[in-house]
């Protein structure tokens, strides 16, 4: 029993156990019974509660509305503090902004500048904040300082650009040029020959101009740039962009020119061009070809430097402010080319013609370059019109120039039948004419509408030495000597395939050119040998030598003879003398300055006369020699006469080639 007691076994079923059941089930319901009515409690509760809760938010609504109304008044009232520190600070900045300005750019030119801006701040400021009572007020008052402020600063503007703006002398200048190009000698404002090309050096100095290079001289200081070009800016901004121009023209426009007139550019018109004699005139078109490299490549260059730094950001400022700087002096300039190619035409004007319009074409990307943009549209077209205009005149020029070889009439007597002054003086010029090939052949492709240039050049060339042939012959004819005619004619041709074949002209003429006037100088001395010893040569010919009677005769063979007469000897002998005498004295005038033809022909006259003579003496100079005074029709060996022949051709005067003559 006490073991089951103690591990709670269950008691035995009877009556007593249901008695237990039922107690707890009463238990239960009574506990649930409590449960519920804690539960419907609860609920009362919290049903009072939620009653009171909403009584309670009711009552402090009021309260959430005035503590809210209190916060943003608070709030407001920090902003309006704050607002007002802002405005204050304003003030403040405004009054710090006007003392510097009033102070003036002199002293403190930076913090001048940032005065202004601090102004243009306010300004904004205070345009942005009309709720504020006076911004009206402090606008206008800010306005009118900013107009003294940029008043001042132009002020300073133009005494700083002006402080700095210096012409530049020429030696300076010349510093900057390539060594090729720099002058030898020379003071300045009048140097000469500065930089002018000797015509037969022309394409070595093209080439070194090619190649050279130019260093641009410094203008303006670069550590005064950055304060011009803020200066500029601030003036832009305040919309004094004319006034800016009209400053920046004025002070640099003078100081360019300036530069230029010490250098020696002139400004001359048309008028004076045309009184210049010919070798002051080429003198200054040498100057002006150097003058033209000068300007563009080192005062342009420089000048247009400055103004890409001083008013970087305003492309249109920059454009129209350099056009107007330089403006007058590319006038100037190209005032004297215009007077140039205008001027009355003549061929000595053709070369400086060909230089002023390589110079222009050599300068023209450069010009493209630096006058860029719409305002410099009018000093580009007048470059460019320049150099057509050049171009046009020289190329009239040189149609003038053939057409005045062939009809030339100058009564220039060459009496002595040498080389004639003009055919040197247009071989010369053909010659000057190939040291221009490449300008020719570009003025060809312009004016002859395409078509091989070198072709072109080389039927230009035939056409000049055809119109020269015709002119040589027409003088030719003024000789009253056949025989003079034919030297004449034979030294200028030769005088023409020689120098042709020594220069380039041989390679557009040609090898058949060459040879076939070889041919004719050829013909030209074989004419003179025929006209001039033919005579001559008759009176040592055995033909007409008959006895007249009564005198003695010899033989051909020396021997006595019937056929020959003495007299007709002693008479062929006297006149040979006679002639070959004149011959001498007249021919030793003439003159074949080129001294292989000269030998050529001396020889070529000595293997007809020498042979003939030998001859004539071995037959017939017995008779005479066997006679009275035969020294009197004998007067000269084969060695007599073959040294007088070398004293032909040598231009003596009359006196001198009667000396020789003499026995």
């Amino acid at each position: 029993m006490g073991v089951l007691a103690r591990t709670g076994a269950p008691p035995t079923v009877g009556g007593g156990g249901a008695d237990v059941l039922s107690e707890k089930a009463a238990m239960m319901r009574e506990s649930l019974q409590k449960s519920q009515s804690f539960t419907d409690n609860m609920v009362s509760i919290l049903g009072s509660f939620d009653h009171r809760l909403s009584a309670l938010e009711t009552a402090m609504r009021p309260t959430q509305i005035r503590t809210h109304s209190i916060r943003r008044a608070h709030e407001n009232i920090d902003k309006t503090l704050k607002a007002a520190e802002v405005i204050l600070a304003q003030f403040d900045l405004s009054r710090q902004a006007e003392a510097k300005i009033l102070k003036g750019p002199h002293e403190d030119l930076e913090s001048y500048l940032d005065a202004i801006g601090q102004l243009r701040s306010n300004i904004s400021f205070f345009s942005n904040n009309k709720s504020f009572k006076s911004s009206d007020g402090v606008v206008n008052h800010a306005n009118n300082l900013l107009a003294k402020a940029i008043s001042k600063l132009e002020d300073e503007f133009k005494q700083l650009l002006a402080s700095y703006s210096k012409p530049v002398e020429p030696d300076r200048l010349f510093e900057c040029l390539p060594n090729s190009l720099r002058p030898s000698s020379g003071s300045p404002g009048n140097h000469g020959d500065i930089g002018g090309k000797n015509h037969s050096s022309h394409n070595h100095s093209e080439n070194q101009t090619e190649n050279a290079v130019y260093t641009p001289p410094t203008l303006i200081p670069p550590r005064v740039l950055p304060l011009l070009h803020d200066l500029s800016q601030q003036m832009v901004q305040a919309g004094h962009q004319q006034q800016l121009l009209v400053i920046y023209r004025d002070t640099r426009s003078s100081v360019l020119e300036e530069s230029l007139r010490k250098l020696g550019v002139e400004k001359l018109s048309k008028d004076d061009v045309q009184k210049m004699q010919w070798e002051v005139l080429e003198a200054k078109i040498g100057n002006w070809i150097h003058f033209m490299r000068i300007a563009v490549k080192l005062l342009f260059a420089g000048e247009r430097k400055v103004c890409d730094q001083m008013f970087d950001g305003n492309d249109s400022l920059k454009d129209q402010c350099f056009a107007e700087v330089t403006a007058g002096s590319v006038a100037v300039l190209l005032s004297f080319g215009d007077a140039i190619a205008k001027s009355k035409r003549s061929p000595e004007k053709l070369f400086v013609l060909l230089d002023m319009y390589e110079i222009m074409r050599e300068l023209h990307s450069e010009i493209d370059t630096l006058f860029e943009g719409k305002a410099c549209n009018e000093i580009r077209e007048s470059a460019l019109g320049l150099t057509k205009r050049l171009a046009q005149t020289a190329q009239d020029t040189f149609g003038d120039f053939e057409e005045a070889v062939e009809k030339d009439a100058t009564k220039t007597a060459v009496s002595d039948g040498t080389v004639h002054p003009l055919t040197s003086y247009v071989i010369n010029y053909v010659k000057f004419l190939f040291d221009y090939q490449s300008t020719l052949k570009q003025l060809f492709q312009e004016f002859e509408n395409g078509g091989d240039s070198n072709s072109q050049l080389a039927a230009v060339t035939m056409r000049i030495m055809q119109a020269l042939q015709t002119n040589l012959e027409g003088k030719s004819k003024q000789y009253k000597d056949p025989a003079l005619t034919h030297l004449f004619l034979m030294n200028n041709i030769h005088y023409m395939v020689r120098s042709v074949r020594r220069s380039e002209a041989k390679d557009l003429l040609g090898d058949d050119w060459v040879q076939r006037h070889r041919r004719i100088v050829q013909q030209h001395a074989n004419q003179y040998k025929r006209i001039a010893w033919a005579k001559i040569l008759q009176s040592l010919s055995v033909q007409g030598l008959t006895s007249s009677g009564g005198g003695s005769s010899v033989g051909v063979d020396g021997g006595n003879s019937s056929g020959v007469s003495r007299a007709a000897i002693k008479d062929r002998l006297k006149i040979f003398n006679v002639q070959f005498e004149e011959f001498h004295q007249r021919q030793s005038q003439w003159t074949v300055p080129d001294t292989e033809l000269r030998e050529s022909l001396r020889l070529a006259v000595a293997e007809v006369l020498l042979p003939a003579y030998r001859s004539f003496i071995r037959r017939f100079g017995p008779l005479v020699e066997n006679g009275k005074n035969p020294q009197k029709y004998i007067r000269y060996t084969a060695e007599d006469l073959d040294r007088m022949l070398g004293e032909f051709f040598e231009g003596k005067t009359l006196n001198e080639a009667r000396r020789k003559s003499e026995p």
